[in-house]
């Protein structure tokens, strides 16, 4: 997997097919394999772009503050240097946090957006939820406590409860020993801070935005203030998803990107 310096961070990404590009931005809790199922499904038709962010997979770690706009210049800075002009951007949880100021700090390079369990501001009970996470690996330090005390919040009630061994799979990656414990406590701290909700009305491109219906961490009132703030955005709701619908709800969610795609694609 190549390597890129953007100045601040180092990055790891792969790039697959030919065609108008596709940017895919991961969340806080995993890595470019999140994407895996999207890469295969666009990259006969898009040149697909997945990496990992900074403090996960092969890039360098967050040692120290940074805020989700640190992380759009530097997917930016990624974009630059693939040559690539302008790009479909999809972005899940903290990467969707990303994307929007992407659009912000340079709007001709975002051709679309799509946001998927993702926020402008976090509510109160977001902001509860990803602050126990933090304080979690904090006081734990280690990551099976934290996969173990954090996974419920990602499926929706249903899943959980019928679903143990998928349940009992995503709990063993995201509680991979591996990862950088100071990066998460550091990213965490970011998307807590992030807040556009007072700028979302400059995001002019095409915008989808994509909830899962019991989600604690991004919930439907999050999806709300996107849906109210970002003009003429489309809100797709996943009724029996949470955090995860890319998962519980996998044929709506990839038909739906699908769509936006072959709709939006110049």
């Amino acid at each position: 997997m190549p390597k890129i310096d953007t100045g601040q961070f180092e990055i790891y990404y792969v790039e697959e097919g030919d065609g108008f590009p596709v940017v895919l931005i991961h969340g806080l809790a995993g890595d470019h394999r999140a994407w895996l199922p999207q890469i295969a499904a666009f990259r006969d038709r898009h040149r697909v772009i997945a990496f990992d962010n900074p403090g996960s997979g092969g890039s360098s770690d967050v040692t120290g503050p940074a805020t989700t706009e640190n992380l759009a210049r530097a997917t930016l800075s990624l974009m630059d240097s693939l040559d690539i002009d302008v790009a479909h951007v999809i972005g899940r949880s903290m990467g969707g946090a990303i994307a929007q100021h992407m659009a912000l700090l340079a709007p001709d390079r975002v051709h679309s957006l799509v946001l998927a369990s993702s926020f402008a501001k976090f509510d109160p009970v977001g902001t509860r939820v990803l602050s126990n996470m933090r304080e979690i690996l904090e006081w734990r330090d280690n990551w099976t406590d934290w996969a173990r005390h954090s996974t419920w919040a990602f499926f929706s009630p249903k899943s959980y409860n019928e679903n143990p061994d998928a349940v009992a799979n995503m709990q063993a990656i995201i509680g991979d020993e591996t990862r950088s414990k100071i990066s998460y406590i550091n990213l965490n701290k970011a998307c807590l801070d992030h807040d556009t909700l007072d700028r979302l009305g400059e995001i002019a491109c095409p915008t989808l935005i994509m909830a899962g219906a019991v989600d604690p961490v991004c919930s439907l009132t999050a999806a709300r203030w996107m849906q109210d703030g970002i003009p003429h955005a489309e809100t797709v709701i996943f009724v029996n998803s949470s955090h995860f619908f890319l998962i519980e709800e996998v044929e709506k969610a990839m038909s739906t990107i699908a769509d936006w795609l072959q709709r939006h694609t110049p």
